[in-house]
């Protein structure tokens, strides 16, 4: 228990400090109108995934959430966090993963532990489809409590993750996008990564040669090589990102741009979580109370939280 009451202690819990500076590599296609994203989160993986005693399932997909989302995000011009969230009425009821402007990356998965065995017990390798069930599946772009949130929402479609995300951005109204996603466990523990191309309009660096039927064609030789790809390549921290992108795209003539970095990124303090406790009303922070403190857990780290029930002062007028 700090000695700093809690609405002052912002410090960050006992969590890794872990930054993968070459967490993400762009890359594009000279004169064609293909770009995109490498993503491998290395040794971050395993520090976000392992705090959660998921079954490997469940943990492979937030795995592949956390390479998505970091994708995703490095697309964006914004200043804040950019989210995905998945709901349904599956055994994995809720999954969540967001990552903010400098590359803070979190997320976690919550399961239903007897829903989840029945399933295991017929299908020992569930795709997404079958974790989440029927629901919806959400973007969200947050810059702040002054700025209108922009959410994009559709309905859960599809068998795997990156299934989910390509109906997502086909009925969204954005540019054609492909995407692969990997996560697993190795010797060196958890991986994920991901792999994203996006076809850009025809103009800026697309070669003024190339008709509609040509700028197609580029487009679909591109996911054809992307497709080439295979899991144990994306998960190889031996293997660099350049040669792998080469490896896939060198016959147009791939060019890397420069890296961005992701790190550990949960934002929970007990500053934070002092303020969610005083909107409660009395009487509910005292049904909370167990042998004199309340405790709090954050869902993205796991770190509980000890909050002596003196010290909340809560909201007289009840739960805000």
């Amino acid at each position: 228990m700090t000695l700093t009451p809690a609405f002052l202690d912002s410090g960050r819990p006992d969590v890794p400090d872990v930054v993968v500076p070459r967490g993400i590599v762009p890359f594009y296609l000279p004169r064609r109108p293909v770009r995109g994203r490498l993503i491998r989160l290395g040794p971050l993986a395993d520090a976000l995934l392992a705090r959660h005693a998921n079954d490997p399932v469940v943990t492979r997909l937030a795995g592949q959430a956390l390479a998505l989302v970091g994708g995703l995000a490095s697309a964006l011009k914004f200043r804040g966090s950019f989210s995905m969230q998945a709901k349904g009425d599956g055994p994995v009821g809720m999954l969540l993963a967001d990552c903010t402007d400098t590359g803070a990356l979190r997320g976690y998965a919550r399961a239903d532990a007897d829903r989840l065995a029945a399933l295991l017990a017929v299908d020992p390798d569930p795709p997404a489809a079958a974790l989440l069930g029927v629901g919806f599946l959400a973007f969200t772009v947050d810059q702040g409590p002054d700025t209108e949130r922009y959410q994009g929402i559709v309905s859960i479609s599809g068998i795997a993750l990156a299934d989910m995300a390509a109906h997502y951005f086909a009925t969204s109204d954005q540019h054609p996008c492909t995407v692969h996603l990997a996560c697993g466990l190795g010797p060196d523990g958890w991986r994920a990564s991901a792999l994203v191309l996006e076809r850009v309009a025809g103009e800026g660096g697309v070669d003024p040669d190339l008709d509609a039927a040509a700028q197609e064609e580029s487009w679909r030789t591109a996911t054809i090589l992307a497709e080439t790809v295979k899991d144990s390549e994306l998960l190889d921290d031996a293997l660099p990102a350049e040669r792998l992108l080469y490896r896939l795209f060198h016959s147009e003539g791939v060019v890397t741009d420069r890296p961005r970095a992701l790190a550990y990124g949960c934002r929970c303090s007990r500053q934070r979580l002092s303020g969610i406790l005083e909107t409660f009303g009395m009487d509910d922070l005292d049904h909370m109370t167990v042998g004199g403190d309340i405790v709090m857990t954050c869902e993205f780290c796991n770190c509980a939280f000890h909050f002596a029930r003196e010290e909340v002062r809560g909201n007289p007028a009840g739960a805000a």
